[in-house]
């Protein structure tokens, strides 16, 4: 049986995909697998430790034929429309130089960081690697399933536009990638001037994931078989 894992950092990046599969959650890393037996999908957290986690959770019911990392990025260029849903080529991991090519055609690149990355942060990227977009995750799977000499691919969908100006995300992650939600909405609370730009994130982000679905569907048939062995649908990117 083909056995194809979907990645993500988020619940909320899955959401589309998965609201009607089963759900379980242990140690931290929540899995919902369909009910066909050949998709599963799991999450940990933020960063390339916790997408190791959720990997190695999925792994401990069977090996993987091929590997999904999907969720929200940031983009590293202008041109890239927040809401949508991106196919990348390759991805750069930022702290080894390490580069991986994904299974699916085209030119965009995506570079993994080891913190979110705001405005400035986002042009020394763009200009660093001559990335097209920046997430935690999507390096430790490329690596993952290089060694393991599986098909790699990377969906993702923008939560924030090049110039956007956020707070500092960061203050809030803690070492295990979990985001302290309570904390960050009390610091909001108490900065109104954040709220535009936060209420607009949410909508992208909401836009992406549904984007991220209909991708995902479209690389897999009803049945969780790969349907596009010889590449990957031609998607924004």
């Amino acid at each position: 049986m083909t056995r194809i894992a979907i990645i993500a950092a988020l619940p909320g990046e899955l959401t589309p995909l998965v609201r009607a599969w089963p759900h379980e959650r242990a140690n931290g890393i929540d899995l919902w697998r369909h009910p066909n037996g050949h998709w599963i999908a799991a999450c940990a957290g933020a960063g390339q430790a916790a997408a190791t986690r959720a990997f190695a959770a999925i792994e401990e019911s069977g090996p993987i034929d091929s590997v999904l990392s999907i969720g929200w990025a940031g983009a590293l260029r202008p041109d890239l429309i927040s809401g949508l849903a991106y196919s990348v080529t390759e991805v750069i991991d930022s702290r080894t130089g390490e580069r991986f090519q994904t299974a699916a055609p085209g030119h965009l690149t995506l570079v993994t960081s080891p913190i979110v990355a705001d405005a400035p942060e986002k042009r020394r990227l763009a200009t660093a690697y001559s990335a097209a977009l920046v997430d935690m995750e999507a390096a430790a799977i490329a690596r993952l399933a290089l060694m393991r000499e599986i098909p790699f691919f990377c969906v993702k969908g923008i939560s924030d536009g090049y110039t956007d100006q956020l707070p500092d995300f960061n203050r809030f992650m803690q070492p295990d990638g979990r985001f302290q939600l309570a904390r960050f909405v009390l610091f909001c609370i108490l900065r109104p001037w954040h709220w535009p730009a936060l209420i607009r994130m949410g909508e992208n982000s909401k836009r992406a994931a549904q984007g991220i679905a209909k991708a995902l569907l479209d690389i897999l048939d009803p049945r969780g078989h790969d349907t596009k062995r010889d590449g990957y649908p031609n998607h924004k990117r």
